[in-house]
């Protein structure tokens, strides 16, 4: 009897040990590198004239986000490390007409590349990525860059809808503690 109780306990060692609600980077890092972030991108912010251009832009997924905060904790790790290597990828693209400097630039491409590194690391083994999610990035892309070529403006708005999926991303691995 006493030996089932000894294999019971380590059984559930092991399992919260797996789980990634034991990640201990998430649970003392996420938050900081999370706001570091958004502070990065909102000092990158680029004041012009034509506030409201008349771009057309793709919708903001939402509905992406809702299926994803009803997933598990597994899934929620995996779309968010998707969303952060979408936001890298599509950063990474030619930034030459930019407002900001290229060291926040760099700084904020480090961010964001160490939270998708880690909570990948959280995650376990990396899920097949999210094909509509990946569709909606390049859908943005070109909708901005297609129309506004890689002006100042056009990143302006890119990051204006970074900084709404970096908020959501944000709040998707916080609710991970909430519903602890």
């Amino acid at each position: 009897m006493l030996s089932r109780i000894f294999f019971a306990c380590i059984f559930l060692c092991l399992f919260c040990a797996c789980s990634p609600l034991s990640c201990r980077w998430m649970e003392h890092k996420f938050r900081q590198y999370s706001t570091n972030s958004l502070t990065l991108l909102d000092m990158m912010a680029y004041h012009y004239v034509n506030q409201d251009p008349e771009v057309n832009i793709a919708a903001f997924p939402y509905p992406l986000y809702h299926q994803a905060s009803g997933a598990s904790a597994e899934a929620k790790l995996a779309f968010t490390v998707q969303v952060l290597k979408e936001v890298s990828a599509l950063f990474e693209e030619d930034d030459s007409s930019s407002s900001w400097q290229e060291v926040t630039m760099e700084h904020f491409l480090n961010v964001v590349n160490k939270q998708a590194d880690e909570l990948q690391l959280c995650a376990g083994n990396p899920k097949r990525p999210n094909r509509r999610l990946h569709i909606y990035f390049k859908r943005l892309s070109n909708s901005v860059f297609g129309q506004m070529g890689h002006s100042a403006e056009a990143w302006e708005l890119i990051r204006r809808e970074i900084k709404l999926h970096l908020i959501r991303a944000d709040h998707l691995v916080s609710s991970l503690f909430i519903s602890n």
